[in-house]
């Protein structure tokens, strides 16, 4: 990916501290997200990469320090989260659905217009999946489907936890190729990886 000039902070961590039972997980630790980059999280698993980005998103507490998303204190304002993305590291869709019904009911979930539905499933190549169980999908498509589902309300940030990793290839041309485009539209990512290979797709890389 491009490099680009950084313009204004979207995502602001200051002296983040973290336990989980008696493991200390971060110790003061201070990030910022550009607008209009991609910064990689890297580290090898149980480092805390997964718990970083939940805690940006909004999905776990913290024990002290600073997160401000877009303007706004996560643990104080909700305003925040229609306007970011997220795809975990954890299968997130509902099983019992099938692709189509999948981006339908985030589709109403998050207010989205019909047409921006559409949008993703072109953007992600869906088209050939729509009626196919969520079980049966390979994991690359999976993927993309989770991806389509958080780009359906047009987020300003993407919290991306391993979405490349153990994929086909071809999944992994269509989703770089759609997070190059959701880049240069002047929106942000901040995505964990643990394949010292996909370095070069990130703008900046913080290691945990």
């Amino acid at each position: 990916m491009k490099t680009r000039e950084a313009k204004d902070t979207v995502i602001v961590i200051k002296d983040l501290v973290q336990k989980i039972g008696r493991r200390t997980m971060f110790d003061g630790i201070d990030l910022e997200l550009y607008r209009g980059e991609c910064l990689g999280i890297f580290g090898y698993r149980g480092c805390g990469k997964t718990t970083l980005l939940h805690i940006a998103a909004g999905v776990d507490r913290f024990n002290a320090g600073t997160v401000q998303v877009l303007g706004q204190q996560v643990g104080k304002s909700q305003a925040y989260k229609g306007r970011i993305g997220l795809v975990t590291q954890q299968a997130s869709l509902f099983s019992d659905l099938n692709v189509i019904e999948n981006l339908e009911f985030f589709c109403t979930l998050k207010r989205a217009p019909q047409e921006w539905m559409r949008e993703s499933i072109l953007r992600l190549e869906l088209e050939d999946y729509l009626k196919e169980p969520l079980p049966l999908l390979d994991v690359g498509v999976y993927q993309r489907v989770a991806l389509g589902c958080a780009l359906l309300n047009h987020p300003e940030i993407l919290i991306l936890d391993e979405i490349i990793r153990d994929i086909d290839l071809p999944s992994r041309i269509i989703i770089l190729k759609v997070l190059e485009e959701y880049l240069a539209e002047g929106n942000s990512c901040l995505a964990a990886f643990s394949n010292i290979e996909y370095v070069n797709y990130m703008d900046r890389v913080a290691w945990l």
